[in-house]
């Protein structure tokens, strides 16, 4: 976002310069508007520049402002007293779904008795300043835009307050401009009953998504708090699986599949994995998850790793991913050429058949006729299947 960081940036300046608000309100006013898209439910979302000439937007299409009520405040579970971690608080779109739930649903606004924190991380300060210049689609979105305007003003990136929005006495946000891998160690344990996970995709943004950073989110979420987030990646399960949480399918919207809700409590899971999916999770080189030890790497220093993990885990101790081979186990193929590349794949890991011994052994924790292998969720279906391939891996079976 060149281009529109320097127009930004220009803004700002001038804005310092001359004590104006008017080079702030052209920008809204005009030069913002062809650096954003309409969503259909009205609200804007910000077309972004990922590689030359190739851009991606912040939401779907099929609305911004809902997509962050359907896919990240819908799965919370309500309380009187709710701690938040927004991460990758962008447009602040998120946050001000929340804080718009959570007043709607409180009696009184200044009811102390209950109360709403928020802690939102952003790494880019221009990000946020689209979050403070684009049209707001709720009256609480607002409120995200005083607190990102009081920090872009703390940070001395703007100096002209223009916003003087009410914060109600309940609600209480925390803003943090800083790459949220070094946020995250500073963290209290055990704080927060929910995690909005929102970078952008795990292809460009894979850093988010390492086992390491999910294992620092289990360390600061409550036992009953729940992670959401948008996508549906298989390494992203594997890695949230790995990492120790329960997961499930979240919501439906602007897609054909849901994204994700995870947590420490199975009973916060409503909606199971697909068999076909635990599989690739468990038996394929597609679940080998994204890492980052230390959480310092770079986003094609993980990737790359990924990559020849990959490249040694295909067929070595897990199931090559090609025609998604894990998923035709216990099943009879009736087409030959289609048939011909699944055995290719299984022979390679001493799997005779798609019906063989060792097959039916790899999917039994599926098996819901089987009472002594029948598993009663995902995460240790996928864990115990992951188990029964490297027996076989090793001989042991």
């Amino acid at each position: 976002m060149g281009d529109l960081s320097n127009l930004i940036k220009n803004c700002f300046l001038k804005e310092a310069e001359t004590k104006s608000s008017k080079y702030r309100h052209d920008l809204q006013q005009h030069k913002l508007l062809g650096y954003l898209y309409k969503t259909e439910d009205g609200s804007f979302t910000l077309n972004v520049e990922v590689t030359h000439n190739k851009y991606q937007r912040m939401h779907t299409v099929k609305g911004a402002i809902s997509e962050s009520f359907e896919k990240f405040v819908k799965p919370l579970e309500f309380k009187s007293n709710l701690n938040v971690l927004d991460i990758c608080s962008g447009l602040g779109y998120n946050s001000a779904a929340l804080i718009h739930d959570f007043l709607n649903r409180s009696k009184n606004v200044f009811d102390l008795e209950s109360s709403l924190h928020v802690d939102m991380v952003e790494i880019s300060p221009y990000i946020l300043a689209v979050g403070l210049l684009i049209p707001s689609p709720i009256g609480s979105h607002n409120i995200v835009q005083r607190v990102i305007e009081d920090k872009l003003m703390e940070d001395g990136f703007l100096s002209l307050r223009l916003n003087e929005t009410p914060i109600p006495e309940n609600v209480y946000l925390n803003l943090f401009c800083e790459d949220v891998r070094l946020r995250v160690w500073k963290l209290p344990s055990d704080y927060y009953d929910g995690i909005f996970l929102d970078p952008f995709s795990p292809d460009l943004c894979p850093e988010l998504f390492t086992i390491d950073f999910f294992k620092h989110l289990k360390r600061i979420i409550k036992d009953d708090g729940i992670l959401t987030t948008y996508t549906s990646s298989i390494p992203v399960k594997s890695g949230l699986i790995e990492a120790g949480f329960h997961i499930g399918v979240g919501p439906i919207f602007g897609r054909k599949i849901g994204g994700v809700v995870a947590s420490l409590s199975l009973s916060k899971i409503k909606n199971e994995l697909s068999p076909d999916n635990e599989r690739l999770i468990a038996l394929s080189d597609l679940g080998v998850p994204f890492r980052d030890f230390n959480l310092n790497l770079t986003s094609d220093e993980i990737l790359n790793g990924r990559k020849n993990e990959r490249l040694n885990a295909r067929s070595n101790y897990k199931l090559s991913s090609a025609v998604k081979t894990p998923v035709f186990l216990g099943r009879n193929i009736e087409d030959e050429k289609l048939e011909r590349r699944v055995l290719k794949n299984l022979n390679a890991l001493n799997i005779s058949s798609t019906c063989s011994k060792k097959a039916i052994f790899l999917i039994s924790p599926q098996d819901k006729s089987n009472s002594k292998t029948f598993i009663n969720n995902s995460r240790d279906r996928v864990l115990t299947m992951s188990k029964n391939l490297q027996m076989i891996v090793e001989n042991r079976l």
